[in-house]
């Protein structure tokens, strides 16, 4: 029997927990990716918040508090440049190959890998939500929509890891998938994360507001209490909680069977 057409079964919570346990080893045994996607959001964080705030229309401590749920939100769409390095990797180097000579689930190798990066992803928002506070963002929203908040965030970093991982088993080129990652850090620029919508150009502010990373910044800055939703903007950012929701459910369900039928047929 052929590798890529070994039988699939349902994916048994033994292996999947396999999987979540291999890919924790892994980042704790080369921690640069995580360190470096981390620590990326709150250099971004000073750097704007102390430069670019001063040459917008909102001021100092106002900026600040705008900029960090969006910096919340491109951290949710990173899930993509990291899904995509962590499986291309896996495939370039023969892992993925040797996963499927076992008979374990093929479901269970992409969300093992998914759910890592979930976790990893919960811790490593503290540091910049400390570093927020210290600057001047206070959550003013009560606790259970602030609870809401973090629980979007989580749910569209859960999905764009699913695009990511999809991607890499479609490359599985770690230096191609590096190169490609690193065009991603041009979603967030072309959203509201940064900066407001209202003044730019018809074509480009709809661009903005359809991007997913502005729906989900609209979502935090209304849930943490920052900012309310512009009435007047494209749906997604109008309703930017339903938007967020819809935006990640419609990434699930197109991208999670995409990835885990192509780690089940390898190279085919």
């Amino acid at each position: 029997m052929s590798i890529g057409t070994a039988p699939v079964t349902r994916a048994p919570v033994t292996d999947v927990l396999a999987v979540l346990g291999r890919h924790l080893q892994r980042i704790k045994a080369a921690p640069g990716v995580m360190i470096l996607t981390q620590t990326m959001p709150i250099t971004m964080l000073l750097f704007f918040g102390y430069v670019f705030g001063s040459a917008l229309a909102m001021p100092g401590r106002e900026y600040r508090a705008f900029l960090v749920p969006g910096l919340l939100a491109a951290t949710a769409a990173n899930g993509i440049m990291v899904g995509m390095f962590q499986s291309s990797q896996d495939c370039h180097r023969g892992v993925m190959d040797r996963f499927r000579t076992l008979p374990m689930s093929r479901a269970a190798v992409p969300f093992g890998q998914t759910l890592a990066d979930l976790l990893t992803t919960a811790l490593g928002m503290i540091p910049l939500i400390l570093v927020g506070l210290a600057v001047g963002w206070r959550i003013d929203g009560g606790p259970l929509a602030a609870l809401g908040g973090f629980g979007l965030l989580l749910l569209l970093r859960f999905a764009t890891s699913w695009l990511g991982c999809w991607l890499g088993l479609l490359i599985r080129n770690e230096e191609a998938a590096g190169q490609l990652g690193s065009a991603t850090f041009v979603l967030p620029l072309l959203s509201s994360a940064y900066i407001p919508t209202d003044n730019l150009p018809g074509w480009l502010r709809t661009l903005a507001e359809w991007n997913p990373i502005s729906a989900m910044a609209s979502a935090s800055r209304d849930l943490f209490g920052n900012a309310s939703p512009s009435a007047d903007a494209a749906w997604p950012v109008a309703h930017p909680v339903a938007g967020t929701i819809a935006w990640s459910l419609l990434l699930l369900a197109v991208f999670v069977p995409l990835a885990v039928r192509r780690h089940a047929r390898g190279g085919e």
